[in-house]
């Protein structure tokens, strides 16, 4: 089935919220693939979405805050935790369009044994800080194993808002996540305003995370894209059946 369009409005979310949250101070920094390589990494039921011939791997820092259980308050302490994200973009056989988390580092460990156990994805538990100043943004992590991977980002937030461009709304107007969990694949709908975008520069990388999740020749080259949002609040219904 061909693709659902993109846009940065979301559709109606299929479904009563079960989870809610703040995502802020993010940088969304990404870099062109081969399609063949992400193919067999994705779960059944769904292919590589490309753009411009390409798929596209992305590196994503920020900070999630506001956790809560709608129509309660946000949870404290447990639901506030810096996070970096190793996503993937999919498509699946309705033409759903989604993420595809290859790993998510998180600094609580409630959370992960939580999402792991509920959702099936690959949250890992690692020593995580971040750090603003001026312009500049920094987010430092280190997965809690042996020879665990790391991760350090410096970016600087440009003074350059982003509008009417296809290929920042191809990485950020994603609505859900295909997931395969517990023998099913899995379409888990989430639903937000549309992202303010600015335009960012990276400053520095020294990172293992694209590495250990099959791409290690990544973070050798500067990323094709390099975006900030200050956030947004998001809710997530009950994942969906990939038919």
């Amino acid at each position: 089935m061909t693709p659902s369009s993109i846009s940065p409005v979301p559709p109606p979310l299929p479904g009563r919220p079960i989870i809610g949250q703040r995502w802020s101070d993010i940088t969304f920094l990404h870099w062109r693939v081969d399609p063949a390589r992400v193919a067999p990494l994705l779960p059944e039921g769904t292919r590589p979405d490309v753009f411009d011939g390409a798929a596209w791997v992305g590196l994503i820092p920020f900070l999630l805050s506001r956790t809560r259980i709608p129509p309660g308050p946000p949870i404290p302490w447990l639901g506030t935790f810096p996070e970096t994200n190793v996503r993937l973009y999919s498509v699946d056989e309705t033409g759903r369009r989604g993420v595809v988390f290859a790993s998510l580092d998180a600094a609580h460990l409630v959370p992960v044994l939580t999402a792991r156990a509920v959702f099936g994805l690959p949250y890992r538990w690692a020593g995580m800080r971040m750090e603003r100043r001026g312009d500049r943004i920094a987010y430092r992590s280190r997965r809690h194993s042996r020879n665990g991977p790391s991760s350090h980002v410096i970016a600087r937030v440009l003074d350059e808002a982003v509008t009417a461009d296809p290929l920042a709304d191809f990485l950020t107007a994603r609505w859900g996540f295909h997931q395969r969990h517990l023998g099913n694949t899995c379409f888990g709908p989430n639903s937000h305003r549309p992202w303010p975008l600015q335009r960012a520069e990276l400053l520095h990388l020294d990172d293992d995370l694209l590495a250990a999740a099959g791409f290690p020749d990544l973070a050798s080259r500067p990323p094709d894209s390099a975006l900030y949002s200050r956030g947004v609040d998001t809710v997530f219904s009950r994942p969906i059946p990939v038919a």
